[in-house]
């Protein structure tokens, strides 16, 4: 369950990619993480520690209720930036994957949460470019972020895309 969804930039060059270094993209809609994705994510990693998928147990913790995965809050990534930047005028594009990824707080059932994120860099890479960017992932009501990662992705522009 989403609110309203922003309408996504759509670069279609690498030109488009470096033009957009630096700038904020964001925040997208809110996001509600319930514990049947809490649950489905559990069974899908074999991960079912207590805090996360025994509600009565985890309601006698210091938490008071079970909390998302940390990796569950990496997983919503793709589905948040989609709201924030398409890359459909591309030819191919790809996650090559992350570098420092932190979880600075948890995600209690029932949060809703958001991204904003930041194209830090935009490189050259053999057939291609490799773009950084920094996502941010808050809680409603939070004080701190409950995910900060630097994914990694590589693109590839269509035929007769202009590069910079």
């Amino acid at each position: 369950m989403t609110d309203a969804t922003p309408e996504p930039v759509r670069p279609r060059s690498v030109a488009d990619l470096r033009a957009l270094r630096g700038r904020e993209l964001g925040p997208t809609a809110w996001l509600r993480v319930t514990q049947e994705q809490i649950d489905a994510f559990a069974g899908a990693t074999d991960d079912h520690q207590w805090i996360h998928v025994d509600p009565e147990r985890a309601a006698e913790s210091p938490l008071g209720t079970t909390i998302a995965h940390g990796l569950l809050t990496l997983s919503l990534g793709p589905t948040l930036v989609a709201q924030l930047i398409a890359f459909d005028g591309f030819a191919h594009s790809l996650n090559y994957g992350y570098d420092k990824v932190r979880f600075p707080a948890p995600v209690p059932v029932g949060s809703r949460v958001r991204m904003r994120a930041t194209i830090t860099a935009v490189d050259e890479v053999p057939g291609g470019c490799q773009v950084t960017t920094a996502q941010t992932i808050e809680r409603e009501g939070g004080d701190k972020p409950v995910c900060v990662a630097a994914s990694i992705g590589r693109f590839v522009e269509a035929e007769g895309g202009a590069d910079a």
